[in-house]
């Protein structure tokens, strides 16, 4: 839905999209939280990737690394799309296909058995699976971190009809990986039990290794570790680039001029550098929040969008409902929000989401459907 909005609207980025439709308050706040989500984003994807490749080459220590992708980074973030993204992304994609054809391969030939879905709480430390489950889960559920992705896809597009195959097949692309390492990770380790314990002891990069290396020997080890590895910096390169976007279709900085470009750019990965020495755990909980948080944003624009197109708003409405109670009953109990009682937690997350749907539905009751598009920036089409 962002990905074609965009589309429609010019190339606006999703923080313009959500003042056109939701007003410039939410504006305000999708600014603010895109940018506050994307620098996590690139922080949390570039700690992942330098511990890997340090198990991969040992000769090098993680913060040589974490330095290197930094510089890749900065140079995918100040250089015009075309020019690093665009080359390298196709090399990419292929070590994706590799690693899920390899993991899921493996698991099926050596025989694991996957459990059985289930409904009952396998979690070691019993904790509650609404809402813990749908922030865990992120991306490979719904990702607002990919709604601040795809106007900068669509600014690439040739024609709006390769929109279905760019951000939909995304969409689905993300759930299958997800799918597989979830089935991978529970049948290698044979239980959920078994999973989090081995997350314990070894971290997500050790088990990553451990599994590719079990599945697929050394050579296969190498080829699937580089799909994982990729996977993350695909998303750490673009997100500081979409901030840097963001911030200056905010602040109306126009970007075809390389030094503003410069100007951006150099703040953003050094924050980013900083925020890398901190506890990645304590990163990732405040990104897999911000990152749902801003997708239940994404889904009441797009409802907007639909409401004033005169179809059906619904479609993105309950879902829209969904998340809103999902989030704000998260930040509430969660141990990085306020802590408090589960129940008192339930109920005013039930009460925000109902707020929230009445709200909307009181505008479509007030509005007339329109739509109309927004006045062209001038600067969005700058790269």
């Amino acid at each position: 839905m962002t990905g074609m909005l965009s589309v429609r609207h010019k190339g606006a980025s999703v923080s313009e999209l959500t003042g056109y439709y939701l007003g410039d308050i939410m504006k305000n706040v999708m600014r603010i939280f895109s940018v506050v989500l994307l620098v996590l984003v690139g922080t949390v994807f570039a700690t992942g990737p330098a511990a890997l490749l340090h198990m991969l080459v040992p000769k090098m220590g993680s913060l040589t690394w974490l330095i290197i992708i930094l510089l890749y980074y900065f140079l995918a973030t100040l250089l015009p799309i075309d020019k690093v993204i665009g080359k390298l992304y196709p090399i990419f994609g292929v070590c994706l296909i590799i690693m899920c054809i390899g993991v899921a391969g493996g698991i099926i030939a050596e025989g694991y058995s996957i459990p059985e879905l289930t409904l009952a709480n396998l979690h070691p430390a019993k904790t509650p699976i609404w809402p813990f489950m749908f922030i865990t889960v992120a991306c490979g559920a719904i990702s607002g971190f990919h709604a601040t992705q795809s106007p900068m896809m669509a600014r690439c597009l040739k024609r709006e009809k390769d929109g279905r195959r760019v951000f939909y097949g995304a969409m689905v692309a993300e759930g299958v990986i997800a799918l597989i390492w979830a089935a991978g990770g529970v049948a290698f380790y044979q239980s959920t039990g078994g999973l989090s314990n081995a997350l314990a002891q070894n971290t997500a990069n050790g088990v990553v290794y451990e599994i590719c290396h079990t599945l697929l020997g050394p050579v296969g080890a190498v080829l699937a570790m580089i799909g994982v590895i990729a996977c993350p910096i695909t998303s750490g390169d673009t997100a500081f680039r979409s901030a840097r976007l963001t911030i200056a279709d905010w602040f109306k900085i126009n970007q075809t001029d390389g030094k503003l470009r410069l100007f951006l750019t150099a703040p953003l990965l050094l924050v980013g550098g900083i925020l890398s020495q901190m506890d990645f755990n304590i990163i990732w909980r405040y990104f897999s929040w911000s990152n749902q948080t801003l997708a239940m944003i994404a889904l009441w624009t797009a409802a907007s969008y639909l409401y004033k197109a005169g179809k059906n708003y619904f479609i993105c409405a309950v879902p829209a409902t969904f998340m809103s109670a999902v989030t704000f009953t998260y930040i509430l109990m969660a141990p990085e929000g306020f802590r408090l009682p589960q129940q008192i937690s339930y109920i005013a997350g039930g009460i925000f989401a109902a707020f929230c749907l009445g709200t909307f539905l009181f505008a479509t009751k007030k509005g007339n459907p329109d739509s109309d598009s927004p006045p062209l920036n001038p600067n969005l089409a700058g790269e």
